[in-house]
């Protein structure tokens, strides 16, 4: 999660006109939300075992907003800073409300209602699988440090466990913390003894560990507060296009959820639990626009992954680790330390946590006909396509500067270009379609699509153990209950 955060203020920043006490800035402001965030989703929302941060579909109207004509005009770059802030700000407490409106009034409920294995397993797969980009590719930018960090994690989680299998515990829960820190070691050592000295600069920004400024513009106590960079401004096309954009976290988000509730060993979620986090993901991304942190949250995949590669399902672990995220936001030297850690070291745990997520979707085949040929189509199907869309979406995007749709309307233009660059969107809705359409009606089809197994699990009080997992603290069931 703090990669992510970390990618998104790197990207975002010198666009809208900051530098290194911005950026410093941005890192601690999400980080401190995103303790916020997490535990009023893990207390009040979804009740699993996620962390909630910064999301990347946010990324796209975002940076229209930062490089649109009207910032351009301001000459002083904090003062564009500011007011790109502001614009975004507004965009997320409105697309925040979007989000409330379909989860809190049963929206999601009703759509989640008709998900069935079938269509999960490409969904929740490309949830994880569609973040590939992210893993070897920013890897090899520094293949001293990313491959080591990788190989390290593989044999301390996978390996040493079985060689030392009195202590299996221990490296099965801090595999991360062990091949981090001997990495992050190694790469500071590097730095120190010059050996990027008169390298690229692209080498020098993924290798070193003192590339960013971070250390040196943090500060040491900052306690971010809502509006801190002015009041918000508002445009309906901003807020089209955020709307989207929180369409898609909510989507992804979904994904998140169910992967996290199979390796947290609790039962499928039931819609309606689906449908309260999200309306909580929307107060989470009402809080965004409050503090200003240019984007909204979502689920973090690479946390669902860390479920499974550590085996620790426990929300508890989660809340104190969410009071760390509020530690180290406010002291700001120790949050940017973390955040120097070099980016491919990273990428090498995406590359594993990643893997986990996509293999919870796989998981579900277990409950589908896999020789039928219509789940056969199904799947194959919405697989190639939830990686094939958003590949022609991205590479177009990145060699043209806009995306494949150039109406009149950059708003229009960029709700599709953050709708179809989602793998786990795009292969959602290939997916759902197909399943509720093809052969509908057929005697097999329930059996084909895993349907006779889920449907006890889409009414909350169906199953016993759903009040277990998913029942609200305090007894507030009796206020707001499920179906």
């Amino acid at each position: 999660m703090l990669g992510t955060i970390v990618i998104i203020a790197t990207i975002l920043a010198p666009l809208m006109g900051g530098g290194h006490i911005e950026k410093a800035q941005m890192i601690n402001t999400m980080l401190f939300v995103a303790g916020i965030n997490t535990l009023h989703q893990t207390w009040f929302g979804s009740r699993l075992p996620v962390v909630i941060g910064g999301s990347s579909a946010f990324l796209i109207p975002a940076i229209s907003i930062a490089v649109s004509n009207e910032n351009s005009n301001y000459m002083d770059p904090h003062e564009r800073f500011k007011k790109s802030m502001q614009r975004m700000q507004g965009a997320l407490l409105i697309a925040s409300f979007f989000q409330m409106v379909i989860g809190f009034l049963g929206f999601w409920r009703i759509f989640t209602r008709f998900l069935t294995p079938l269509s999960v397993v490409p969904f929740v797969t490309l949830t994880g699988l569609g973040l590939f980009a992210r893993g070897f590719p920013e890897l090899a930018k520094c293949v001293e440090i990313g491959l080591p960090e990788l190989i390290l994690l593989i044999v301390i989680s996978q390996y040493v466990p079985h060689w030392m299998s009195s202590r299996r515990a221990i490296f099965d829960r801090c595999a991360v913390l062990f091949s981090v820190a001997i990495v992050w070691a190694f790469a500071a050592l590097l730095t120190l003894s010059g050996a990027y000295n008169g390298r690229s600069l692209n080498t020098q920004v993924s290798c070193r560990t003192d590339r960013s400024g971070l250390i040196g513009s943090a500060e040491w106590i900052r306690v971010p507060y809502p509006f801190q960079w002015g009041g918000p401004s508002f445009d309906a096309g901003d807020a089209f296009a955020m709307m989207a954009a929180s369409l898609v976290a909510l989507i992804e988000s979904t994904g998140t959820f169910i992967a996290a509730s199979r390796y947290a060993s609790a039962t499928p979620v039931p819609p309606s639990v689906l449908s309260r986090g999200v309306g909580w993901l929307g107060i989470s991304t009402l809080i965004d626009g409050a503090f200003g942190t240019a984007t909204g949250s979502a689920a973090s995949v690479e946390n669902a992954g860390l479920l499974g590669l550590t085996r620790i399902g426990s929300r508890r672990v989660i809340e104190i680790s969410a009071g760390f995220m509020l530690f180290f936001s406010m002291l700001g030297k120790f949050g940017a330390v973390l955040a120097s850690i070099p980016l491919p070291i990273v990428a090498a745990l995406y590359c594993v946590l990643f893997a986990y997520v996509a293999a919870a979707g796989l998981g579900f085949l277990q409950f589908c006909n896999v020789n039928s040929f219509r789940t056969k189509f199904i799947l194959a199907f919405s697989l190639f396509m939830g990686l094939s869309v958003p590949q022609y979406f991205d590479q177009y995007w990145f060699t043209s500067g806009r995306g494949p749709v150039h109406t009149g309307s950059t708003s229009f233009n960029n709700i599709m270009q953050v709708i179809f660059s989602s793998a786990p969107t795009v292969a959602l809705m290939v997916a759902y379609f197909l399943d509720c359409t093809h052969g509908w009606g057929h005697s097999a089809v329930r059996t084909d699509s895993g349907r006779h197994w889920w449907g006890k699990f889409t009414v909350f009080s169906a199953d016993i153990r759903s009040e277990e997992f998913y029942s609200l603290p305090y007894n507030l069931n009796r206020f707001f209950p499920s179906f």
